[in-house]
């Protein structure tokens, strides 16, 4: 008989990081245990890593964002989307995500944890219609020569592109050169956050556009 897998214990510097949301962090971390497999919005082996893996890996991208409009693409869980609400009150969050039944995940959790700074769209990224977006955020959705020419067109002049990527981003940014170009993306990035301070760091691709 195999044994359910356990929810992660929370990771002490989870409550520094989320500061006085860190209750708001618990309930959706406990919601998304509970109900994430069944839903379809995370797989059966995730529960012993879903703090460390997800939620902090997530969390740490917080002080990059800016007051006004932020747009997650593919938010699927609310991976960074809902946890970015929490952590950030002041900026609203605009959830990208094209299938029914996540979207109705989003605005069933971002409605029960009180989330006012929370807006949900079904949509794809291309097809969004959200236009003069302050940032665009997204979570292993695609490269970024894939990723790019459909955000860009999101943002304001002026916008962030803040996106979370895996260990070969520095591949992907030499692979969407004329991308990049051809959007005129200027100060391109890759930040690590969280080194010494989170069990696992997470990487950054952020870019400007002009």
């Amino acid at each position: 008989m195999t044994e359910t897998p356990e929810l992660e214990a929370e990771p002490a510097v989870a409550a520094s990081l989320f500061g006085d949301r860190i209750e708001l962090a618990r309930r959706y971390t406990g919601d998304l245990a509970r109900r994430g497999e069944e839903l379809g919005l995370i797989g059966p082996l995730e529960l012993p890593r879903l703090w460390t893996r997800h939620i902090i890996n997530c969390v740490l991208v917080a002080p990059l964002l800016k007051p006004g409009r932020t747009g997650d693409i593919g938010s699927g869980a609310g991976l960074p989307g809902l946890v970015l609400a929490i952590a950030r009150p002041d900026v609203h969050l605009v959830l990208i995500e094209p299938m029914e039944r996540r979207v109705d995940w989003l605005i069933s959790e971002s409605a029960d944890l009180g989330l006012d700074n929370v807006t949900v769209v079904r949509a794809r990224a291309e097809e969004a219609q959200q236009e003069s977006l302050d940032q665009v955020t997204a979570r292993a959705v695609t490269a970024l020569s894939k990723l790019i020419p459909v955000t860009a067109p999101l943002l304001r002049r002026g916008g962030e592109m803040v996106f979370m990527k895996g260990s070969r981003v520095d591949e992907e940014i030499v692979a969407a050169q004329k991308v990049i170009r051809r959007f005129k993306l200027s100060s391109p990035e890759v930040l690590v956050l969280g080194e010494g301070i989170a069990p696992e760091s997470t990487r950054v691709f952020r870019a400007t556009v002009d």
